[in-house]
Formats: C-alpha cells, sequence, structure tokens
C-alpha cells in the first residue's frame, strides 16, 4: 500500500488554500472538498468524527470538555483513547491489514485522545506535575525513550507557543519537523502518519478572522509544512489535508452561568482562592465550548423551566431539549440534558462569578485543566498589565526560587476575544477543507465519510 501522511491543519478552510501554495499544489495533484461541520465544530469532536466516522451520539466526544457524570466533575481535554465511543481508523486499518495478511503502522503525532492509543508511535503534549504545585512542560507517547531522544534532537517542545499568549508558528514548525523526521526513519513501512499542525488556531481566535492577517497565518502555516511534504515527496507517500472548522468574527460573550446564578440554579462555594462552582449544590450550570453549551440540568422538573430562563437571552439562537438533540447528533449520555447554539457573531463565556474581585484563582491564569468551560481569553496577556511579560518574567522567578505563585497573566475581559467557532458556516467556502487523491468525491463530502475514504486509499477499504 502507498503510505499516507494526513495532516490536520486546524482552521484551513477552501477559502483560505489560496494563500497556502504548497498545499495548493497537493489539491491540485488530487481534489479539494469542503466537509459540513459536526456540531459542536471544536476539535476534539471534529477529531473523534474524522476517526471514527460517526457523529458524536455514537462516539461520546460530545465537546472539548463535558460534565463526568460518575464523579460530577467537569473536564476539558482529556487524552485518553478509551473516551472514544467507536472503533478509530487506526484499529480498523490495522485489523483490515491482519485479515489479510498484511502489516500495518501508524503514528499519531498530536492528534487528541493520543494516550493508549492502538498506534505504533504516538506523540502528544503532556507536562510532568509535582506534588508542590509545580509543573514542568514535556511530551510522552507510548515510548518515553522515544519522545526524550525526539526532543533531545529538535529541542524541547515550545509549549508556550502550543497554547497561551505567546501561542504561535513555532509549535507548528515543531510538531512539522517531528513529523518529517519520524514517518521515513523510525518505523519500517510508515502506513499512516496522523499530524496536526495547530497555527490557525490562534490570530483567528484573537482578533478574528477579518481582524487579522489570515494571508500571513497562512503562509506560515504553508511554509511550516515545507520540510514534511518534501520527506513525504522522497517516501513516495500520498497527502491528504484535513481541518476541523473555519473561524468567525464575533462582538460578544454570553455569560450564561452568570444567568444561572442571578435565578438561583447555580450555587458557588466561597474560599480562600476565589469563588469556586459548586456542581453539588448547583441544580443546573452551562459547560461553555465556544458556540455551543451542555447545560446541565440536575432535577428533571427544572429542564422546562431553565429552557425558559436561557431560551430568550440575547445572543443565544437555538435551545435542543432531550431527544432535539438528536437532530445535530448530541443525543448521549455525556450531553448536557440542554443544549445551546448561540447567534453567528456570539460565544459563551464560561464565568460564573458576580464581582472580579472573587474570581476564582485560575481565571487569571493559563489553567485549561481547571476551569470548568473554554477560556480564549488564555490567548491574551491582560492588557490592564503594563508590562506583561516582565510580569511573568518575575512570577517565574518566584516559581524558581521556590515559592507558591499564581501565573496571573490572563484579563477577565471576555470582550477582547473576537473570534470563535463551533457552528456550523454560512458559506461552503468557510467549512472544513479535505485535499486528497483519487476518485474525486465532488465538492462536499461528509466528514462521517472520511475514515473509509482513508482506508480505501491504503487498499484497506470494505
Amino acid at each position: 500500500m502507498q503510505p499516507i501522511v494526513l495532516i490536520n491543519a486546524v482552521g484551513l478552510t477552501p477559502r483560505l488554500l489560496q494563500h497556502a501554495p504548497r498545499l495548493k499544489a497537493i489539491a491540485e495533484a488530487g481534489w479539494v472538498a469542503n466537509m459540513p461541520e459536526v456540531l459542536p465544530a471544536v476539535t476534539c469532536t471534529a477529531q473523534a468524527t474524522l476517526l471514527t466516522g460517526e457523529l458524536p451520539s455514537k462516539h461520546g466526544i460530545v465537546a472539548n470538555g463535558w460534565l463526568f457524570r460518575d464523579t460530577n466533575e467537569v473536564r476539558f481535554w482529556q487524552q485518553s483513547n478509551r473516551l472514544i465511543q467507536a472503533e478509530p481508523l487506526y484499529v480498523t486499518a490495522k485489523n483490515r491489514a491482519k485479515e489479510r495478511g498484511l502489516p500495518f503502522e501508524c503514528a499519531k503525532l498530536f492528534w487528541w485522545f493520543n494516550q493508549g492509543a492502538a498506534v505504533d508511535i504516538s506523540v502528544t503534549p503532556k507536562p510532568h506535575y509535582a506534588v508542590n504545585g509545580n509543573k514542568a512542560f514535556g511530551i510522552t507517547g507510548n515510548s518515553q525513550e522515544l519522545c526524550d531522544g525526539f526532543e533531545r534532537k529538535l529541542g524541547p517542545f515550545p509549549f508556550p507557543a502550543f497554547w497561551g499568549p505567546m501561542a504561535g508558528v513555532k509549535s507548528t514548525q515543531w510538531i512539522a519537523a517531528l513529523a518529517q523526521m519520524v514517518f521515513p526513519v523510525y518505523y519500517a513501512t510508515g502506513d499512516l502518519t496522523l499530524v496536526y499542525l495547530p497555527h490557525l488556531d490562534y490570530e483567528p481566535q484573537r482578533f478574528g478572522p477579518k481582524g487579522c492577517d489570515m494571508a500571513r497565518c497562512v503562509r506560515e502555516l504553508d511554509d511550516a509544512c515545507a520540510p514534511l511534504l518534501d520527506a513525504a515527496k522522497r517516501f513516495g507517500a500520498q497527502v491528504w489535508v484535513v481541518s476541523e472548522y473555519g473561524h468567525c468574527d464575533v462582538t460578544r460573550p454570553v455569560y450564561l452561568n452568570r444567568v444561572l446564578r442571578e435565578a438561583k440554579f447555580l450555587e458557588v462555594r466561597q474560599g480562600p482562592f476565589g469563588e469556586q462552582l459548586d456542581l453539588y449544590a448547583s441544580r443546573a450550570f452551562a459547560v461553555c465550548d465556544h458556540q455551543l453549551a451542555h447545560v446541565y440540568v440536575r432535577d428533571a422538573e427544572d429542564v422546562p423551566r431553565v429552557r425558559d430562563l436561557l431560551g430568550p437571552v440575547r445572543g443565544v439562537a437555538k435551545v435542543l431539549v432531550g431527544e432535539e438533540r438528536a437532530t445535530i447528533g448530541l443525543d448521549h449520555e455525556r450531553s448536557g440534558e440542554i443544549v445551546l447554539l448561540s447567534e453567528p457573531d456570539a460565544w459563551f463565556a464560561y464565568p460564573f462569578w458576580l464581582d472580579d474581585r472573587v474570581a476564582p484563582d485560575y481565571a487569571r491564569a493559563v489553567a485549561i485543566h481547571a476551569k470548568p468551560g473554554f477560556d480564549p481569553c488564555e490567548l491574551f496577556f491582560d492588557p490592564k498589565l503594563m508590562f506583561p511579560k516582565l510580569h511573568a518574567a518575575r512570577r517565574l522567578i518566584q516559581k524558581k526560587l521556590g515559592f507558591r505563585m499564581t501565573m496571573d497573566v490572563v484579563s477577565l475581559d471576555a470582550t477582547i476575544v473576537r473570534g470563535s467557532h463551533g457552528l456550523a458556516a454560512t458559506d461552503p467556502i468557510d467549512r472544513p477543507i479535505l485535499i486528497g487523491h483519487g476518485p474525486n468525491p465532488g465538492p462536499s463530502v461528509p466528514m462521517t465519510e472520511v475514515k473509509e475514504m482513508l482506508l480505501t486509499a491504503l487498499g484497506l477499504g470494505r
């Protein structure tokens, strides 16, 4: 079988392809299509759909985070492959290859749900956490020795460029360099190499597509791909490209949890580190993820009241309750009893406190695992800080000296966010992109069909 390198270029759309000459050439040698979004159009849900060929109602990844009902905890950005409840591409491929007496090898590089994935090489970001609260950046995979070797050759993975106020092209350049080194050297057949390149997820979220130089950002992504594309050519591999969503401009955050709190559905616990969301005492709360929110309602008799409370909120476009969630593929036990979609120019912000003076300590930090919702404010230094990098450096010095500190560089003002995603695009050229080879499938391909298309291209079709 001819090897395939599958690049996940987050945020790339047919409209933007013109600014990426190398990736455009790949499309011209094969074909390009758009993919109607699954909802929510967010990273974890989209990746799970691409890998399994199923909707969230089957694979269970209903957002980037959700309420884990068995422990009553909201968790975002979990990495366990076991959370995917449908069979992923690499498992199906390995099983079909085995049935036909063929070898099959796969590398999964920075795609989500990486830990425990049934692949030959996995590499994913994973900090080290100390008992005293300290954190050290690092990567992990199914071979820590191999991951350590990658960092010796490429230098440490640039974690601050992967997420946070300094997120930018360096993380994408590092991952692309890793990929071009991995597939021709570290495993024999290199049948399928999955590569996640996040560069287009930063500036469009900070400033919106109209507020940033999208052409420059796309060229930077294209330039970062150069060594990987050259290596694929030398190795005789096809290159396929997918993305997860396109971005849109937004003008307003919507604070669902503050509405619920003022109506006495949401409760907090007072403490020395600011107010904390009390999930056991709360009758309803919203897990906000870009332009979709899962609203969890403890008692069934409260569902109509919560629906009627949130439906009229300015910025809420659609309210789906119970079986209505099936219309967007979110009829799953992990989903909220109520699912909300925002207006196209709005997004759902997670804050539940009513006074910034009692905001939880994690609110001012890059703390993706502590927050009960997605927080794009983490992409900015707080504009109120006169010298933000100097402030951050001072906090790092305190940390190295052994003092407990909070890296309090994130703004509490959600109005600074000008871009988002999560809904279906109104124009097909702003949908996720699919670039492939072989028979031309036409101008549009459902995201659920990509898995079988890749299996066919690998010679492992049904």
